[in-house]
């Protein structure tokens, strides 16, 4: 009896308790009533409650007409009345909350308007200026495929093993559901094809979209499933079952770097979405299951099986017959894996300043490159772009073996001595990132350790090799060994440009972009030895001050300069090529033309460095140039982007060309955003820019002339004709050519990595030997291309032309052997000085008759 006196007690005790909350609840809704009421005013809050109480009654008495509300049940009916209408508003609180991110609980959710325009991350296309593909940007490598070009069979792979129910189902399918709970998953788990488009189109589960409560483990799951299945509703509101499939097509991750339909057909068989055979097709639903395990490449024998299950249930919903399903089944699961790579194909090296300069234009523009899905079309020809990567190519692999012959059983980093450097390969290492990884590992305990592995562990890698056919050798190779290989390799870049649009037809930064990463277009800066002379001359012609013409003459004799540089006395003197002095007067074109280093020296000291500087950054050298007395002779570092910019002011009648490697921006519609036009400004006068080409084609007309290895190229049919300027630097480091004609002007720069890697002899390594063939060869590929008959012809004839040029006289003490082009542009300090020289006279005598093409 105790016992029960106790139950007793406290069952009243929790019924008080009960009755007191009541009461205090109550109280609270009589005070929220009364603060209501001074809000509002009593008279409405009086006709709210009696229109409540009004329904209310209404409700009850038609309820009662059909349940007697003094039965036994009707307590029971009442209370499951209210228990469902509780759960129904929890319900739409609930929806509420997640639809709304009430109070930032759930994680935000799209609009009605991203619903109904969702945007797929789309990779941007680069296009050549001809319509050829180049390369893709991309966060997720994806392009768009329309309904009618997925396979039939395909669609129905999907829905067999996916969701079977998926046509007869508004998103939701309580059925598949119900089994998921029932058997725990083993009889999968329940989402359809249109929830699952909900988390790829809305990344429902990415970190960055998150609540409050998404942060408890439980509650987060049922959070995420409950949006999946919301916005499934309304994606079947808003969408045809058709208009969802295609989406989901090109949404879904099928592994290695393939999303969307289209780009995971051609990576993992090379075809279009419209030409996968069955087989194929179950094989990229089967991927769906799980992306790693029954990848074809990584697991072949589990994706054979899990192609094998779809074709099954595409058996079992009478999509194959049972017999078709089994003869394919037991197929051979035969894949051709062609990944794409953003900087695979051709035009490697122009994609990072097409990326760079679309990226900068984006941020100002508000466009994501790598999302928005853009239609790049760059100034780019891809016929060009193909003659000039297999002329740097073909000429390359050809200078590379004379390099390696030329030093036969030495290395090739050496001193202005011809001394091998002494820790070039250590001081080398010591930049790579495997060093800097060691020493995060084994610094400063045991710094022994980082030579160690880089020294004496050999790894498995793939070098660049110009005798294998592939372009590549697999071999085992230690770290330090492999930085010794490539530094044995000479290098090269070439870009061409239309002149008067300032359009780049063509750009080759290196080698090989898959094993020499850095351009040597834009991104290196060398000195440009005797091809910054033009600008020099330039300054000669154009400056009012000096009003030279290519006829003036200056004699060939030896020059000294004392100057004050940074504080300090230094005296320059220049050598010439040769070694010797000629003493003869020589006009300006044909001291050009042989690229005499002591009268572009006087030259200079004459129009002043300042003024040669000024006029080169008018022209385009974007470069910081020293105001030095050795400027003329190019010894400050430019790149050949900038160079060969330059020189398209002389084609284009002195107006300076900003060159352009994008010509219009596209968006995925196809609806032009931007386009680009190059800047011209005035830099010199048309007359100046007429002379300094009649001066250039000098290198290939004058006796001497450091151009006239172009002369063994194909390049002078249809009456065409070129001007051009070689350059080489200190201890032949880097050949330069730089080739003009009426509308084309193509610049090469070939040398090592680095300045103490370069051949030993001037006969091998200036540049109309090493730099001039690339234009060259180029070139003739191109000229012998129907297509660009074009752009053969000749210059624009003379018009108000105010300055002698053709009739310039002779001079009988004229030197007639050839000159090389290399330029030393290091200052001597020396107390020596030199005994003045007396000019010889200067007869006149007939023109040079030299005619370009005869």
């Amino acid at each position: 009896m105790s016992q029960y006196r106790e139950r007793f007690r406290a069952v009243r005790h929790a019924f008080g308790a009960f009755r007191q909350r009541q009461k205090l609840t109550g109280n609270v809704r009589r005070r929220v009533g009364r603060h209501i009421a001074r809000v509002a005013g009593e008279e409405r809050v009086n006709a709210w409650v009696n229109t409540y109480d009004t329904y209310r009654n209404q409700f009850r008495s038609f309820v009662h007409r059909y349940i007697d509300p003094d039965s036994w049940y009707y307590p029971y009916v009442k209370n499951t009345v209210k228990g469902l209408l509780v759960a129904l508003l929890a319900l739409g609180m609930y929806v509420f909350v997640l639809n709304y991110n009430f109070l930032y609980l759930t994680g935000a959710m799209p609009s009605v308007e991203e619903l109904k325009n969702p945007k797929l991350n789309q990779s941007s296309e680069i296009y050549s200026q001809d319509g050829v593909m180049i390369g893709k940007f991309y966060a997720e490598n994806r392009t768009p495929i329309k309904y009618e070009n997925i396979p039939k069979q395909l669609i129905n792979a999907l829905v067999a093993t996916e969701d079977a129910r998926f046509y007869d189902h508004g998103g939701v399918d309580p059925r598949a559901i119900g089994r998921a709970v029932i058997s725990f998953g083993r009889e999968g788990g329940g989402s359809t094809i249109t929830q699952q488009l909900a988390k790829n189109l809305f990344k429902t589960r990415r970190k960055t979209n998150t609540g409050l409560l998404t942060r408890i483990p439980f509650i987060r799951k049922v959070i995420y499933k409950s949006k999946e299945w919301l916005m499934a509703l309304k994606l079947e509101r808003n969408f045809s079952k058709e208009e969802i499939i295609t989406y989901y097509f090109n949404t879904v991750d099928f592994g290695s770097n393939a999303f969307g339909l289209k780009t995971a057909a051609r990576t993992f068989f090379n075809k279009a979405p419209d030409s996968l055979n069955v087989q194929e097709g179950a094989v990229l639903v089967g991927l769906q299951k799980a992306t790693t395990n029954y990848n074809p490449l990584k697991n072949p024998k589990r994706s054979r099986e899990r192609r094998n299950v779809v074709l099954a249930q595409m058996a079992k919903y009478n999509f194959l017959t049972k017999s078709q399903a089994d003869s394919i089944s037991a197929l051979p699961l035969e894949t051709e894996f062609t990944p794409e790579n953003p900087y695979s194909g051709p035009a490697s090296y122009l994609k990072n300043a097409v990326q760079d300069y679309v990226k900068k234009w984006g941020e100002e523009n508000g466009y994501d490159l790598y999302t928005d899905g853009l239609r790049i079309i760059t100034t780019i020809d891809s016929r060009m772009q193909t003659y000039a990567e297999t002329a740097t190519s073909e000429k390359m692999k050809q200078l590379q073996r004379t390099f390696d012959n030329h030093w036969q059983g030495r290395n090739p980093w050496t001193d202005e001595k011809g001394a091998e450097l002494p820790g070039f390969i250590d001081s080398v290492a010591r930049r790579t990132e495997r060093y800097k990884s060691l020493s995060r590992r084994f610094m400063p305990l045991y710094p022994d350790s980082i030579m160690y592995y880089m020294k004496n562990v050999k790894y498995k890698m793939r070098v660049f090799s110009w005798t294998s056919k592939r372009g590549y050798d697999s071999v085992e190779m230690t770290p330090y060994d492999s930085i010794a290989y490539y530094k044995h390799f000479l290098q090269a870049g070439m870009v061409a440009i239309d002149p008067r649009t300032g359009y780049i037809r063509a750009w080759v930064g290196g080698l090989d972009y898959d094993y020499f990463k850095y351009d040597h277009v834009k991104q290196g800066k060398r000195q440009p030895g005797s091809t910054f002379k033009p600008f020099v001359y330039t300054t000669a012609i154009d400056d009012s001050l000096i009003n030279l013409s290519p006829c003036d003459r200056i004699q060939d004799k030896p020059f000294r300069k004392e100057y004050r540089e940074n504080g300090e006395d230094k005296i320059w003197e220049p050598r010439n090529s040769t070694g010797y002095y000629s003493y003869s007067n020589m006009t300006l074109r044909r001291a050009m033309a042989r690229s005499v280093n002591s009268i572009t020296a006087q030259l200079t000291d004459r129009v002043t460095p300042e003024r040669v500087a000024q006029y080169a950054h008018r022209m385009g050298i974007k470069s910081r140039l020293e105001a030095v007395p050795s400027i003329g002779l190019g010894s400050s570092d430019v790149s050949l982007y900038e160079l060969v910019g330059a020189y398209c002011t002389f084609v284009n009648d002195g107006e300076s060309t900003e060159p352009i490697i994008v010509q219009r921006i596209e968006d995925r519609d196809g609806n032009v955003i931007e386009t680009f036009t190059s800047q011209h400004k005035r830099a010199i006068s048309p007359e100046t820019a007429f002379l300094m080409r009649y001066m250039l084609q000098g290198g290939l007309q004058e006796p001497g002339g450091t151009s006239q290895n172009l002369w063994s190229f194909d390049l002078f049919k249809n009456h065409n004709e070129m001007g051009g300027k070689t350059g080489t630097t200190s201890n032949n480091s880097d050949g330069w050519f730089v080739g003009v004609s009426n509308n084309l002007v193509v610049g090469a720069w070939v040398g090592g990595d680095d300045r103490s890697i370069h051949f030993r002899s001037t006969d091998l390594g200036e540049g109309a030997k090493t730099a001039l063939p690339l234009v060259g060869s180029f070139l003739e590929k191109v000229y012998r291309d129907p297509k660009f008959k074009n752009l053969q012809g000749p210059f624009p004839k003379a018009v108000g032309i105010t300055k002698e040029y053709l009739n310039c006289g002779y001079s009988g003490d004229e030197e007639t052997s050839d000159e090389s082009d290399s330029t030393d542009v290091s200052d001597i300090a020396t107390d020596s000085t030199l005994s003045p020289t007396t000019p010889a006279p200067d007869p006149v005598t007939p023109p040079d008759t030299t005619k370009s093409g005869q």
